[in-house]
């Protein structure tokens, strides 16, 4: 066992609606440690030169760390990551919140978004199962209204969101995601990157624990 992570990466295509889990490359992991290095190694890995960062053959990556969902001091932040429709290069930014965390309670330490749906679309994580849902109704809303609705219309008050408001929507390319209502991924325009994929929001429940070597320490 490795501990810290939960092994399992997702891989969302929003083209064709496809959705896989992949084993967490454990050395890899290791050697390009936390969620800025996972995403880093991904995206150099994944990405071709050249392209448009606010086409469909961009990325968008959510990458965790060993720490996240932990005890340990900083564990709710984590890293979005894509090309960068602001500079052209790499594109980082972190976060903290409650959602990183509530990602690896539920077995995930990374998803991989590719291609772009056909219409809005958010993603449902509920541990073992993950669902593209249609978004038409969120579309337009600011961040407050999509934290409501999706609340509602998923009926658990626990769960943890991140999603885009109209600037990511019309690919502002300084737009944030934002973690929750007042926390964001804030640099390198990750929230045009999520609208260019016409995503609207992920929502994550997790029932899981994270297992550390030393729990005692």
């Amino acid at each position: 066992m490795t501990y810290g992570w939960m092994g399992t990466i997702l891989r969302v295509n929003l083209t064709n609606e496809k959705i896989t889990k992949e084993p967490l490359d454990n050395e890899l992991a290791t050697k390009f440690l936390g969620g800025r290095g996972l995403n880093g190694i991904t995206l150099f890995r994944e990405v071709k030169a050249g392209i448009d960062p606010l086409s469909a053959e961009n990325v968008l990556l959510f990458g965790m760390g060993p720490c996240n969902g932990t005890l340990s001091l900083g564990s709710g932040r984590f890293n979005v990551t894509a090309k960068s429709p602001m500079t052209g290069g790499f594109g980082d930014s972190n976060s903290g919140g409650f959602w990183g965390p509530e990602l690896k309670y539920a077995g995930y330490d990374q998803i991989i978004i590719e291609g772009r749906a056909e219409e809005p679309v958010y993603l449902w994580i509920d541990g073992d199962e993950v669902e593209i849902r249609n978004a038409e109704k969120l579309w337009g809303r600011d961040t407050f209204e999509t934290e409501q609705i999706l609340k509602e219309e998923l009926e658990d008050p626990r769960i943890q969101m991140l999603y885009i408001g109209q600037a990511g929507e019309n690919l502002v390319k300084f737009a944030n995601v934002m973690i929750g209502l007042y926390r964001a991924a804030g640099r390198s325009g990750m929230g045009s990157v999520m609208g260019s994929k016409n995503l609207k929001a992920i929502a994550v429940r997790g029932n899981n624990g994270v297992q550390v070597a030393h729990p005692d320490r």
